[in-house]
């Protein structure tokens, strides 16, 4: 991994260099810590090159055709001459963390293309649905000038709704013929989709698709407006026959024209990267617990809690009070 110098990644970066871009991305995925501050100069010198490219957020439960409709919707984006990165997130053992990673072998054709890039990535037990990761891995993709991002969730359901905090776009896959069609989706999950893509409609099952359209335009029409002007549209389709990919593609720009128009669009991207900037705030602060000096104290208050000697909640404020020598904030 530690075989090419950060100038020589970043360079091959900018030039799109797959290989490097895979290199890059595997550095800054390490918990090393060595490997944690060449990924953060790696980061930097980047980050001038970023953000130009299209971030989209695809989610659905399992079974809803997420891989087949990212393989076609993104040939589709580059007979459009886009470039196209998808970051696939797998689910992660919560036992031994570790992940199939079988997002590759699902897109064997979006992967053969030139302007393709597929880098499936464990979510290593880390909620939202995405990887702990996937915010910096997209600022590589968008330094090695891919137009279109797409992260395909892990699809496991209410925890989804993180990937509307790194993306432009989110984009809801459903299917039909679960029962009812309106019980498995959460509020959470609603309120804050751009796109509904009715996925896998048939000449017989049409009259049930049609009825679950209503069914949700009804449903969506009582949340809040999301984005000034914008209607949560929801479109019919098939991806696996290259049905309904020529609207999503059409409402995708419509929706970040839109935002631009508004003023919004580089406002949420503040907003998500000053999310991030919590994100690792929380996640240096647990690791500084953790530490050599710290961790004695960090085991002990943590068998109380463990134990129920004392309320978990104010031995972790005990901790932290230690921590940072003064009281914690209630």
């Amino acid at each position: 991994m530690t075989s090419f110098s950060i100038p020589q990644l970043v360079q091959g970066i900018l030039s799109g260099n797959k290989r490097l871009l895979a290199k890059g991305i595997t550095l800054i995925e390490s918990k090393k810590s060595e490997h944690r501050q060449l990924a953060d100069e790696l980061l930097h010198e980047i980050l001038p090159h970023t953000g130009s490219s299209v971030r989209v957020g695809i989610t659905g439960v399992p079974g809803a055709g997420k891989s087949t409709f990212i393989e076609n919707y993104g040939k589709l984006l580059l007979e459009n001459g886009k470039k196209v990165a998808v970051l696939a997130i797998d689910p992660s053992s919560s036992i031994n963390k570790g992940s199939i990673l079988g997002d590759k072998t699902r897109m064997e054709e979006l992967a053969k293309e030139v302007n393709a890039f597929i880098r499936p990535s464990p979510s290593s037990g880390f909620l939202g649905g995405v990887a702990n990761t996937t915010f910096e891995t997209m600022l590589l993709c968008e330094a090695a000038g891919y137009d279109y991002i797409l992260i395909e969730t892990v699809g496991v359901g209410q925890s989804e709704v993180l990937v509307a905090d790194l993306t432009d776009v989110f984009l809801f896959l459903k299917v039909i013929g679960t029962g009812d069609e309106l019980q498995g989706i959460k509020r959470g999950i609603m309120e804050m989709v751009d796109v509904v893509f009715i996925n896998k409609v048939e000449e017989n099952n049409l009259l049930k698709a049609k009825n679950t359209k209503t069914e949700l335009l009804r449903a969506l029409h009582f949340l809040p407006e999301k984005e000034k002007g914008w209607k949560v549209p929801v479109l019919l389709g098939s991806a696996l026959n290259n049905e309904g990919l020529n609207e999503i593609y059409q409402k995708v720009n419509e929706f970040v024209n839109l935002k631009n128009a508004n003023g919004t669009f580089l406002k949420v991207r503040e907003q998500q990267a000053e999310k991030r900037f919590d994100y690792w705030v929380h996640e240096y602060i647990l690791q500084k617990a953790r530490s050599e000096n710290s961790d004695e104290f960090y085991q002990k208050h943590k068998k109380n809690a463990s134990s129920l000697a004392s309320n978990p909640s104010s031995e972790a404020k005990k901790f932290v009070e230690r921590l940072l020598g003064k009281p914690a904030t209630e």
